[in-house]
């Protein structure tokens, strides 16, 4: 039976492809076991599938002064012996890594026995982890063309980004039972990333009152971050996550206001929606929201608002703009190419394991 380990965590970014590629794997008869970190968003998504799950030590490489600059190293070279054992127990015919700090143990300790490795960049430019990754991979899939030049000619795969099937499947009804709201009434969803995000959740509810002369508003604003005084707002559903009812939480938007974390765009991209993008501030970040906002901004399937542009106006105009619109988007979407990420990487892993 040919044996896949993946490996990615730290965000749901980084562990959603991984679960997307799952039941096409589990099809073509590959046994699955995952390498996550001891605690991460990755172990308790990835158990509720019941795939195996092995946790090993890890720590962040950051280019910014920090007391545990000092021990992550020693966490890193834990997980990496760590790795080696896992790697000589589990004898895998192949490995695919979605990035976060965890899989750099991973990746080396699968080269280090010559087993087939692949590793998934979903954002512009590869980030820290990948890019100590590169040289021991067999191949770098990547999500944008721009992408291609930033790795070394002979590993770069155009792919695109594995996108979790069952979100193409949701239905507006009971995206309307779901949350009791009106059919008569167009609905924006507001999503802020698996750990929600502290300025787009302020900068909607400041303006919801607006907002809500023309839409209703589905707002998952992240764990802990429900404000209570809002509870009962006609028009106003707010969750912390859903994911069961996600895909007809889609399927009810009209358009989406949106981080631009990759996994996200490439999703809205797949479902036609019309988005609001507000990328992380380079500020808070190394700027690759804002590098994979312009991408599709330039592309016609999006519209942008830096969280430095934004003020009540400008928002309320943006949504306003992107509504009135939103066919536009949604035919450049329509007639874009969407690549069959998933069965591309297979095919990947398909050819090496014979």
């Amino acid at each position: 039976m040919k044996h896949i380990v993946l490996t990615g965590g730290g965000t749901a970014g980084h562990v959603t492809p991984n679960i997307a590629m799952i039941p096409r794997l589990k099809e073509l008869g590959y046994k699955i076991s995952y390498i996550g970190s001891y605690e991460g968003i990755e172990k308790k998504l990835i158990e509720e599938l019941g795939i195996p799950y092995y946790g090993i030590s890890s720590g962040k490489l950051r280019r910014y002064f920090d007391v545990k600059n000092f021990t992550d190293p020693f966490r890193v070279l834990k997980g990496f012996m760590e790795a080696k054992k896992l790697m000589k127990k589990l004898k895998p015919d192949v490995v695919f890594s979605k990035g976060g700090f965890v899989t750099v143990p991973v990746v080396i300790a699968a080269s280090r026995r010559k087993i087939p490795t692949f590793i998934h960049e979903s954002d512009m430019t590869p980030g820290l982890a990948n890019k100590i990754c590169i040289p021991f991979a067999t191949k770098v899939c990547c999500n944008f063309p721009e992408t291609i030049s930033n790795l070394p000619k002979d590993k770069a795969v155009l792919t695109g980004t594995p996108i979790r099937q069952e979100l193409l499947t949701g239905s507006r009804e009971k995206g309307l039972a779901f949350t009791g709201l009106s059919p008569d009434k167009p609905v924006i969803l507001i999503i802020g990333g698996s750990l929600g995000a502290t300025a787009v959740n302020e900068a909607v509810r400041s303006i919801l009152p607006e907002l809500l002369k023309d839409f209703q508003v589905v707002h998952l604003c992240g764990k802990g971050k429900l404000d209570e005084s809002l509870r009962d707002t006609k028009g106003y559903m707010q969750y912390e996550y859903i994911k069961k009812e996600l895909a007809d939480l889609f399927a009810l938007a009209d358009i989406v206001i949106s981080r631009a974390g990759a996994n996200a765009i490439c999703e809205l991209s797949a479902l036609n929606k019309p988005n609001l993008l507000i990328p992380l501030s380079a500020r808070a970040s190394r700027g690759d929201q804002i590098l994979n906002a312009r991408s599709f901004e330039h592309l016609g399937y999006s519209k942008v608002l830096e969280e430095e542009e934004i003020t009540k106006e400008s928002l309320l105009d943006a949504v306003h703009d992107l509504y009135k619109n939103r066919e536009s988007y949604i035919t450049a979407m329509s007639s874009s190419k969407h690549k069959d990420s998933i069965e591309l990487i297979v095919q990947l892993f398909e050819n090496s394991v014979k």
